[in-house]
This record gives C-alpha cells, structure tokens and sequence, in this order.
C-alpha cells in the first residue's frame, strides 16, 4: 500500500472519534389535553411555513384547537408541545410564541414566551421548553420555576426529561442538569451525535450508530444495530435505523404498526405513548401507539421534515429542497462512522459509576477535548504532510490548490521557448480584466521605478513575502510610502543577464504564482473597505509583474504577537479593536462584494495593521469570487496555511465562508494566548492552539491561558475577553454549520469591545428564565 493509501487509512479510522452532530429543530408536535385527555398533534406546512393543528380525542364529542398556529400570520420553523401547550419558534428563530389549552371550555391563549438572540436548537417534556441560544450557545429553559442557567456551552442534541434537560457539549459528550437521581451523574462521557429523554430517562446515538441509556425506568434492552434518530416515551421507545426503517420496543411487546414497517422515515418524535414521524417518499405525518390512529395513521401531508438550511454536511433530504426554496434545503441525519477493526485507543476511559455516569473533573473534561481535537488536528496534518511528500512539493507552510482557480484552463506543460510563446494565458487574463474596466482607477507603474525605488530589488528593503513573491518597502519619487509585492515568475532579461533572449522556465509552482498574481489584482481592483489594505497599482512590464500597495507602518498582528523585537505592546481593548476592524474586512468580502470573495487564508501575518494601529486584511492571491453565501465550491483541494485551514473544509473538498470563520476563530485565540496557531508545548512538541485554549475556555478558566506579556485585564477587561474565547470556540467548531457568521462575530466584538469601557450584559442569552 502506498504512503499516500496509509495515510488516507489513518484519516478516515480518526473520522470515527469525531463527532457528527447536526443541530435540528423539530419540525411537528405531540401534544395532550389535560381536561379530556385528547391528543394534539401540529406540524409546520410547506405552505408558508405556517402550523396547522389536528386533535384526536377518544370522547364521541371531538373538541378541536382551531385557534392554534393563527398568530398574526407568523411563519415558522420549528414546534414542540407537551401537556396542556403547543409552542412555536418563529421562521427568523428569534421568537417563541405558545398556545395553552385544555381548560375544558375549549379556549385557546397564546403568549410569547420569548424574544431574543437566534435559537438553534428546541425541545421540551410534559411541561417545560429548552433551547440553545445561538451565538452563546447557552442554554435557557422557560416554564421551569427556579431553573439555573448552566455555564456549559451545547452544541445541540437537546432532550428535556421530566425534571431534567441534557444535551451535547464540548466535542461528544452529554451533560445534564436538573433533578438527575434518576439517571446518576451530570456529564456522561463519549462521542455522541444525538439525544432523545422520556420521562425519567434519556438515551443517545453514537457517532458510531450505537444507542446507549441511562435511567432508573428503562424498558427493555435496545435492539441491535446502527440507528441515526430516536424517540423515548412512557415505557416505550422507537428508533430510526440508518436505512430509514422504524423499530419500536417496549411494554407489552411495542411495535411499530404493521402497515408502517415498510415505510422510511426522516424524524421521529414521542409524547406518552403517541410516537409520530415524517416519511422519506412522501412527506406525510404518520403517528401510531394510540388507538386513534389505528384506521388510518396518516395525520398531514406535506410536512416539513427539518428546519432549511444552506449547508448540509452529509447531504439534503430527497426532495425535501421544495420546502425550502432560495436554495436552501433540509439536511439529513448523518450516517454512522463506520467501525473500524481493532482501533487504536486514543485514552484509557476510567470505571464508569453504578449510574452509568462517571466520576469527573475538570481534567477530564480536559482530556477528552485536547484528545478529540487534538485526534483532528494531528491527523489533518499528517495527512497534509503526506499528500505533500506524495507530490514531493516542497518550502513553505502555505497548501496551495492544486486546481484551477476559475474557469480558465491551465497551460499544458511546456518544453520550449517555441511552445510558451503560444501559451499567453497570463497576458490573456489581464487583457479580459482590463477589457472589464477592473482596475481603471488603479496606476500603472514601470518597472524602471520600481527598481531605482527599492535599490534593484534588495535585501535590505525586503520586509516579508506573500502569496506569490517578496514583499519590498519603497518610497516613490512624488513622497508616497508603499510596499511591492514582486511576482516570482520569468525574469527580465536585462537584470538577470540573459543572453539568449527570455528564460521561459514554465513550472507548476510558476502556475500557481502567476494565478495568485491575478487573484489578488482582480479582487483589490474592485475593492473599497478601510479594513482592506489598499492596491496604488500595478506593473506589468518586460515580464515583470508587481502590485504596489499602501504602506502599513505598523507592520502585521503576527509581528505584535509573537516577534520579541516588537517594542510596542497592544493592550486587550487595542487588541480586541484588531479583531474587530479584521472581521469587518471579511465581512466586507463574505456578504457586501459582489460576487462574494473567499480570503482562503485569513492568519495574523496577512493582518496589517497603519500608523493609527486600523487593521486591514491582506494577501488575496488564494481568494476565490463567489459563490453567494449559501453555496460552496465543490472539489477543491484544500488552500491556506497549516493550522488555520478547515477541517470541514480539508474533509469534505467544500469551500464556503464558514472555512474563512473557522480560520478567524483560529487568530482569536492566537491574539488572546499569545501562541502561534502551531507551536512548541512544554515538552517541545507541536501543538495547536485550539487544542490548547478550548479546554480552558469551555470550563470558564480562559484567565490560566491569556498572553503573559500583557498585564492582567481588568474587571471590565475578562468579562469581554471571556466572551471573546466563546465566541473564538464557536468559530472553530467542526460543523461548518454550527459557526456563526461574520455578521454575527462583528456584533459580537462591537459588544466586547463596549463592554471594556463599560459595563453591558454580555451573558449569552439576553432573557431571564420565564415560569
């Protein structure tokens, strides 16, 4: 087997300790009159998003709750129910609106329970409703007198119990709070993509496709197998295999209904003993365990069966894009990592207790994440190293794409002077671009001044390189301060002494550099930001290529980070103010240039920063134009910096604006440690500043890991830092979906930055708990 073969082996073995989680909203409801013990079932339409209800009582007079899902004309996506209550959460997220019945006089009220910061995940029990908050990532819950908001960030997979909620946190695991004597311990170590709770228990699915529960009233054993969704109720459980196929199990020999066994289903959801769920042929509601439904278990037709979405890490539903529309769609549930034979352990777990549960500390909880992370990231770049000794590439830590840019085709490999004169595709690309009227308001520079600028081109003026050649400080005749990035292509002949007329030495490496040149000149020929460093001009001359660009005098964030030399020292609000005029550079490039610019390559040494301390984006030779933000670049090998690039990204060979927010995550934590993204730990051996600072910040230690060479922040100062190092783990998470964007990071560092004059609430959830 080859090198590169073992490499790929070992990539996708550490795949199956990664967790797959995708966050949903329920998208239909169970729900049970208390006066008449009717059941309730309501269901979001593909007709405008808008929830339509049907009741179902065992009583000869058939009281209806007509009045539920008219609110005003509310869109939605996503509804839960319990005992007595139907809730809505409202199409943009940010409002839940609930209806109570079951007075016995057949009237309906409907309260808003809430208005606040995107909700990413909802679920509810018999009587109360949680959700996670996005942005925070806290958790609230609302119908639930003297209920503590926990600190522990979720990242989805909630599940309400009878007096308890857990979910997942961290990289796998479940943590629960409430009333747990029932099902012993809080956090419950693994690798988990799911949760589902009854009454006084819960269970979870394994990235791996495995149910495990806990809980004092468990019935029956769950069945063997791989299963991808799951829902408990009293005495009784269902589950969906990872063929679409339902199997239930519980009291008196439960079962699904004959006439449903061969029916696929999408999402499954439990009330008591009423279990519904959504059919992958045709999209119709189908409930069971209920005598009610036994002639004929269709509910609704045309019902949705997941929030829409614009990314969908393991595929959209079949057919379900007609809900949706604007190129959104519904995600499926991710299949189950393949087992891998004899896997190598990655840590030796410790005894669980009698519960189920573990003994855990904050060590512990350390360790999984440093190892689940840490399992990621080492394998990411190994199997970068390999690719890379595979095509024996060799120089910088910069992955370039091995594939066009854009629509133009490479040069085939040239032998001669004869064959490169006949392949112009350099020229041929900045003559469409001009012809464009791009870059009419940029100078063009000879390169006759250029080099009497910077003394031929020497070392003593060089201060840096870039995507594609060595950056010069120079000052032109008229006064002006810039910096030149001279292309590393063909040489002119007069200054490299050729005799014999051009030297046409065509690489593969020369490809790259002259596809980064015209990357950069067409982006920053039409771009306009104070966040983005400025393009003067240009030079194309005697096989000469050079950008000539504003001069940054206070040189890049990595200098001010990590270069002892640096005398000057940024202070916390300084640097937060770094990270604010940098994301509103990408923000610029993500949602208002047009087509969308993807940097591919955001790291603190292409952070440039004036004589003001204003810091602006540069080196765009790997950026790519579009596509709008709800798209991606498919088959795209991965580009950008080792350390920086996403994982999600490298995995799947799809680019979207998500994979510039996990590399901005990534300088967060550079600027608030002080670490490169990949350094020497203590025992001298590389180590990835997301392995390193997420383990703090998630347990709210993130004061052990801030840069020493600062002073301590103040009071002021840690609570917008400590927001920031939440806000960093957010970017870096492992689903691209899960990330905010960077309209959401602007505002959140606009608030950070307040607060450190200041003193507003940066709490992850502006709302306080509602009973």
């Amino acid at each position: 087997m080859t090198t590169l073969s073992h490499c790929a082996l070992f990539f996708l073995f550490s795949l199956s300790f990664l967790p797959l989680s995708l966050v949903s909203l329920p998208t239909f409801s169970i729900s049970r009159s208390p006066h008449d013990n009717s059941i309730v079932i309501c269901s979001v339409m593909q007709q405008r998003h808008q929830l339509s209800c049907k009741t179902f009582a065992h009583q000869v007079e058939d009281r209806k709750y007509d009045e539920i899902g008219e609110f005003e004309g509310v869109s939605f996506s996503g509804v839960v129910g319990g005992d007595g209550y139907v809730c809505g959460l409202d199409e943009d997220r940010s409002n839940i609106i609930c209806w109570r019945f079951g007075g016995g006089d057949g009237v309906v009220v409907s309260k808003r329970i809430y208005s606040g910061p995107v909700v990413d995940d909802l679920a509810s029990g018999r009587e109360r409703i949680c959700g996670v908050l996005g942005g925070g990532r806290s958790l609230e819950c609302w119908q639930w007198r003297k209920f503590k908001r926990p600190g522990a960030k979720f990242s989805g997979g909630l599940a309400v119990g009878g007096d308890f909620v857990c979910g997942l946190v961290g990289l796998g695991q479940i943590q629960c709070f409430g009333n747990l004597s029932g099902v012993g311990g809080g956090v419950f170590r693994g690798n988990y993509s799911s949760v589902a709770a009854g009454l006084g228990h819960f269970c979870a699915i394994s990235v791996r496709g495995r149910i495990k529960c806990w809980g004092d009233n468990l019935v029956g054993d769950p069945p063997k197998g791989l299963f991808k969704g799951l829902a408990l109720g009293d005495g009784r459980s269902c589950g969906i295999r990872v063929d679409g196929r339902v199997v239930c199990w519980g009291e008196g020999g439960f079962r699904l209904p004959w006439g449903l066994e061969g029916t696929s289903f999408e999402a499954i959801e439990a009330n008591g003993g009423v279990f519904c769920g959504v059919g992958t042929k045709d999209y119709g509601l189908y409930c069971w365990g209920d005598e009610v439904f036994d002639a004929n278990g269709l509910v609704f037709e045309n019902v949705m069966a997941g929030v829409c979405r614009r990314e969908c890490p393991c595929g959209a539903s079949p057919g379900a894009g007609r809900f949706c529309g604007q190129g959104l769609m519904v995600c499926k549930p991710c299949d189950p990592v393949p087992t891998v034979e004899n896997p190598v352990p990655v840590w030796v777990p410790e005894p669980e207790s009698k519960h189920g549960g573990v003994n855990w500390t904050t060590k512990n909880v350390a360790l999984l994440v440093v190892g689940c992370v840490g399992t990621c990231s080492s394998v990411i770049l190994l199997f970068v190293l390999c690719f890379r000794y595979k095509k024996g590439t060799r120089g910088s830590h910069r992955v370039h794409d091995s594939g066009p840019l854009d629509d133009v085709e490479m040069p085939p490999q040239l032998t001669s002077p004869k064959e490169a004169a006949r392949a112009p595709v350099l020229e041929k690309r900045l003559s469409q671009m001009f012809s464009m009227e791009n870059g009419g308001n940029l100078e063009d520079f000879s390169f006759s001044v250029l080099v009497r600028a910077t003394n031929s081109f020497s070392d003593e003026h060089k201060i840096g390189s870039g995507s594609f050649g060595s950056v010069y400080r120079a000052t032109l005749q008229d006064g002006r301060e810039v910096a030149i990035k001279r292309a590393q292509l063909t040489k002119c002949p007069s200054l490299d002494g050729a005799r014999g007329g051009v030297n046409y030495n065509i690489t593969k490496r020369q490809d790259e550099n002259e596809y980064a040149f015209v990357n950069e000149l067409e982006c920053l020929s039409r771009l306009n930001h104070k966040n983005l460093v400025r393009l003067l001009g240009f030079c194309e001359d005697c096989n000469e290529y050079a950008l000539i660009y504003e001069y940054m005098n206070n040189g890049s964030l990595h200098d001010h980070l990590h270069n002892p030399q640096t005398n000057a020292t940024m202070s916390w609000p300084t640097r937060i103010q770094v990270a604010l005029d940098a994301a509103r550079g990408i923000q610029y490039l993500h949602v208002y240039a047009d087509p969308p610019i993807i940097h591919r390559d955001i790291k603190s040494s292409n952070i440039l920063l004036d004589s003001t301390w204003t810091a602006k984006v540069s080196d765009f030779g790997l950026s790519l134009m579009g596509p709008q933000e709800n798209m991606s670049h498919l088959s795209l090998h991965a580009a950008g910096t080792v350390g920086y690039i996403d994982p999600e990204y490298f995995r799947l060979q799809q680019l979207t604006t998500k994979s510039d927010v996990y590399s901005f995550g990534v300088l967060l934590l550079e600027l608030l440690s002080g670490y490169k993204a990949i350094h020497l730990n203590e025992e001298r051996m590389p180590r990835n500043v997301v392995d390193y600072m997420v383990p703090y910040i998630v347990q709210d230690n993130i004061h052990h890991v801030l840069d020493p060479k600062l002073p301590p922040p103040t009071p002021l100062e840690i609570e917008a830092i400590a927001y920031i190092g939440y806000l960093a783990t957010d970017c870096v998470m492992l689903g691209s979906q899960d990330r905010p964007t960077m309209s959401d990071i602007v505002n959140s560092l606009e608030r950070a930055l307040l607060a450190c004059f200041a003193a507003p609430a940066l709490s992850h959830s502006s709302t306080n708990s509602s009973s």
